[in-house]
């Protein structure tokens, strides 16, 4: 089964094309130009339907099924923030790297060295006959330095409940258990499974 994803982030694009191996999955941007989508919603499953619309839309295809995501961190001791704007936090322009070190700047602002925090994840799933959004979360610690090289976004500085090391530092196959995006992505296939 065709799955065409709403995004061209490339760390989104790995990581679900790992979790869903039973799928041919591609990005958008294979079969039309990509173009801006105005992600206007107040929550994170408003802005992945929106995605995934604008993506079926687009596309004109009603053989197709879209799924988009929309994800982010959110800190305790800066009262939910970044929030859906995870992906902007540093400016509408920010690399990955501007993001996280402006969120360590923040957090070092506060003259704290960690908060508890957590990642969501929304998958919407948009055909021709329906819309469907689940949701994903991980909990732990974000804190004020990036330690490893290993993920993208925010890993470097988040350290998952139960464990020592920051998402930046645990292994791939680590990482994919706990993952927010994997919780989501399995409610997800079942959706998928039944259409």
């Amino acid at each position: 089964m065709k799955l065409v994803l709403a995004t061209s982030n490339k760390g989104k694009l790995r990581e679900i094309k790992a979790l869903c191996k039973d799928y041919e999955v591609i990005p958008y941007s294979e079969l039309i130009d990509e173009f801006e989508i105005v992600e206007d919603g107040d929550t994170f499953k408003e802005n992945a339907l929106i995605k995934a619309r604008a993506v079926f839309k687009a596309l004109g295809d009603e053989n197709i099924i879209v799924m988009a995501d929309d994800s982010g961190i959110s800190v305790d001791v800066l009262e939910g923030k970044p929030g859906i704007y995870s992906a902007r936090h540093a400016g509408v322009d920010a690399t990955d790297k501007d993001n996280l070190y402006k969120l360590i700047d923040d957090i070092k602002a506060l003259h704290v060295e960690s908060s508890p925090a957590h990642y969501t994840a929304a998958i919407a799933i948009v055909t021709n006959t329906s819309e469907k959004c689940v949701h994903g979360w991980m909990y732990g610690t974000v804190i004020d330095k990036a330690v490893g090289e290993g993920g993208f976004g925010y890993d470097p500085m988040f350290i998952p409940d139960g464990f020592n090391k920051t998402l930046g530092e645990l292994d791939e196959d680590t990482k994919k258990r706990l993952s927010h995006r994997a919780k989501a992505l399995s409610l997800a296939k079942a959706i998928l499974k039944a259409i």
